[in-house]
């Protein structure tokens, strides 16, 4: 679901699962963006518009848009329906034994896991990010590339971890904040901030979601 930048990552991850020997083998795109509809990438079509999702012969979806409140209201829509959902897992990310990842998460190259974390559902793992031991990464989150989440770090729901951030061990990050990119979480962010810098402080509280 989405035929942008993001979604063909996501569709080099699958070809890559199926070149691998998984069972997943993905047929297509779906977009809202006309300019797109008929034209490929990565081999794969755009098959039509997100809404167009019945008329076509599938097994499962994943949702492939980077944004989180747009990538989770499109999940939950799915969901209701009744859409099963795949795991994006790149051959080259290192996930430890016994690590729990949702349904409808993306997990890219480079990516390492370490034992006792739990990743939500919906979440993006994006390039070379490192979540290390007893991490609980909540629902619908973003961790960008380059970023290093110490031990037993908490990322609430639809929060984003800008690319290269650090977040030092048994820190939180409230549900929809936004941590910058190369910042350094040496305490607790709120929920509904906006923190940046070295060490890592509120630039603004967002009024909503």
């Amino acid at each position: 679901m989405g035929a942008g930048g993001h979604a063909q990552v996501v569709a080099d991850i699958l070809l890559q699962m199926h070149q691998a020997g998984d069972a997943v083998k993905p047929i297509g795109y779906l977009d809202d963006n006309p300019q797109l509809i008929g034209h490929s990438f990565l081999g794969l079509p755009v098959l039509g518009k997100l809404s167009e999702l019945s008329a076509i012969e599938h097994e499962s979806v994943i949702v492939s848009i980077g944004d989180n409140r747009t990538r989770q209201d499109i999940f939950t829509a799915l969901s209701q329906s009744g859409e099963k959902f795949v795991i994006a897992r790149h051959p080259r990310a290192i996930i430890a034994s016994g690590v729990s990842v949702g349904p409808g998460s993306m997990i890219c190259a480079g990516v390492i896991v370490n034992p006792g974390s739990v990743i939500g559902i919906n979440v993006i793992l994006n390039t070379s990010c490192t979540v290390d031991h007893h991490n609980q990464v909540g629902d619908h989150v973003h961790i960008a590339p380059g970023v290093h989440l110490g031990g037993e770090v908490s990322i609430d729901e639809g929060a984003l971890v800008g690319i290269g951030a650090t977040v030092m061990p048994q820190r939180r990050v409230g549900a929809w904040s936004v941590v910058g990119a190369g910042a350094l979480v040496a305490t607790d962010v709120p929920a509904r901030s906006v923190v940046v810098g070295v060490p890592a402080r509120i630039l603004r509280q967002q009024t909503n979601d």
